[in-house]
């Protein structure tokens, strides 16, 4: 029988419009709007000023403090302004615009690296902070963060959750389905950077085709276990997943998932890592289910951040006449957007269009 943590409730899934949805690489736009905070703590400082040329994978802005993460540029092209700017979350925030050349002119510090097996744990955690990862899953946690075990503790195992038990949203079943190598390497290079010797991989039952392909894959790293869990919300919750694939109860706050030696992070976030320390790639793209029920086209797309919210919306069909709300997100943890000019942020996960009945 499937695992589950104590609790919970039984939504309807609402995945079929983009499960079988393979990701779509999306145009990058004339121009993008890439705010200076995307992650929780201290925002960034923008390096950049109006007239700058910047490349892909530039970074545009410095970190504020441990607890953040640099931010970089999306597209190639001429900065063409810093200033605050509408934000997902509500209100403004200090953003830098860049008018795209669509030369797509790379940074010349991204290449793979040389001997990848050769790097310690330090570096491998130095990695991940310098390519701006966050927990993708909507938390947007600096991961680096999360790496730093705090002395005296010990991580004694890594969780990756794959449960994505939020209404609607596929982006992080389809990134399994197409990723999954990626993700098996990705899972052993965090391993190596916590120190850890097992990791378990959680996924919903409501995706047996993700579950058979990654138990199969698994089988080629003898220290990942690929857990099915049963369905139901709040599965992908950090506390409900270590319940549900260790048994162990993580204390009230301010206790962390480290107190019972648990890391858990998020497929999207692992697929990241593995960019950033095979490739030397930071993070300034990433898939985001667009969908809602009247939605002419419902697809899984990979788009660069700082792409505004109504390009996606155009992309899939255009606004339902009958559009009561615009969710950024899924129903349950979702905020409802006042503005479709906001852009992709790295912890937009979805973009659901509800009709006025809904």
């Amino acid at each position: 029988m499937a695992q589950a943590f104590f609790g919970g409730v039984h939504p309807n899934d609402m995945k079929a419009a983009t499960n079988e949805k393979a990701i779509e690489q999306l145009e990058a736009p004339a121009e993008v709007v890439i705010p200076m905070s995307m992650h929780i703590g201290a925002p960034c400082k923008p390096i950049v000023a109006v007239g700058d040329k910047v490349t892909i994978g530039q970074k545009i802005g410095e970190p504020g403090g441990f607890v953040s993460a640099p931010i970089h540029a999306s597209v190639s092209g001429t900065v063409k302004a810093v200033e605050p700017r509408p934000f997902s979350m509500g209100g403004t925030m200090m953003s830098v615009v860049i008018e795209n050349d669509f030369q797509n002119t790379v940074c010349p510090d991204i290449h793979p690296v040389e001997d990848p097996d050769s790097l310690t744990p330090e570096q491998l955690v130095e990695i991940v902070k310098n390519a701006g990862i966050v927990g993708m899953g909507g938390a947007t946690f600096p991961t680096h963060v999360k790496l730093s075990v705090p002395p005296g503790k010990k991580a004694e195992f890594l969780i990756i959750n794959g449960v994505e038990c939020e209404p609607y949203l596929t982006s992080d079943h389809r990134t399994m389905l197409e990723k999954g190598e990626e993700l098996m390497v990705g899972t052993t290079i965090l391993m190596r950077a916590l120190g850890v010797g097992q990791a378990q991989i959680g996924i919903e039952n409501n995706k047996p085709d993700a579950i058979a392909l990654l138990t199969e894959k698994a089988k080629a790293y003898s220290h990942i276990e690929i857990v099915p869990l049963q369905v139901k919300y709040p599965q992908g919750g950090e506390k409900q997943l270590i319940a549900a694939v260790t048994g162990r109860e993580v204390p009230a706050p301010p206790a962390l998932p480290i107190n019972v030696g648990a890391v858990v992070q998020n497929v999207g976030t692992v697929f990241a890592i593995y960019e950033a320390v095979m490739k030397n790639k930071p993070l300034f793209e990433r898939v985001i289910t667009v969908t809602g029920k009247e939605v002419q086209n419902p697809s899984n797309l990979l788009a660069r951040i700082g792409t505004p919210m109504n390009q996606l919306i155009e992309e899939c069909g255009g606004l339902p006449e009958n559009t009561g709300k615009v969710i950024g997100g899924g129903p349950m943890m979702g905020k409802a957007l006042m503005n479709l000019d906001v852009p992709v942020c790295k912890g937009s996960s979805g973009l659901l269009l509800m009709s006025e009945k809904e």
